[in-house]
């Protein structure tokens, strides 16, 4: 069994990429500390200002609605890199959006399926997905596991993309989120 990635470790690691205090104009969610923003903290009972969010509560924050409720501690069971890359695309995109990335990418690599049946892109963790990505990886290993990481990226590039050409504000963003969410 592979050794799951230490969460405090991957949250530490977006704390230091996110960095402290935003709030950029072109930035549609708001003032953000942490990578959190004002409204996931209001959401958790914060009422202060978002300039003195305290770190512990980011962390928190993560390691319950990014980690555990989506499910990646699953999925890091059976690959801890996907689930690492899955918990940073969750926080940059929603869990929903990145668990969408990985069922799609599944369902593109089973070879039409003969290696394991399709799965609904429900963009939720269960029995069906950890199954197929168990599949995935008994029948294509090390390798496979790699080229499944580049799909789910490339999807995630692709979506930067296309959210720069629908709203032009975010193309004040698109060179980092692809310098330092991709690859």
């Amino acid at each position: 069994m592979p050794k799951s990635p230490d969460i405090d470790i991957l949250i530490d690691k977006v704390i230091t990429l996110e960095g402290d205090y935003s709030h950029h104009p072109a930035d549609g969610g708001g003032p953000t500390r942490w990578g959190i923003t004002e409204a996931v903290a209001r959401a958790h009972g914060y009422a202060g200002e978002m300039r003195h969010f305290p770190r512990a509560d980011a962390a928190t924050i993560y390691k319950r609605d990014y980690w555990h409720r989506p499910g990646f501690d699953q999925v890091a069971q059976r690959s801890p890199e996907i689930a690492a890359e899955l918990f940073d695309t969750g926080i940059n995109m929603g869990t929903r959006t990145a668990t969408g990335f990985l069922q799609r990418a599944l369902n593109a690599l089973n070879r039409s399926g003969l290696d394991y049946e399709d799965i609904s892109v429900d963009r939720q963790i269960g029995r069906k997905t950890l199954a197929a990505l168990a599949a995935f990886l008994r029948k294509r290993g090390s390798k496979g596991e790699r080229v499944l990481l580049k799909a789910i990226e490339a999807l995630q590039g692709a979506r930067y993309i296309d959210l720069s050409e629908k709203r032009p504000a975010n193309e004040a963003f698109l060179f980092g989120w692809l310098a330092n969410r991709i690859g």
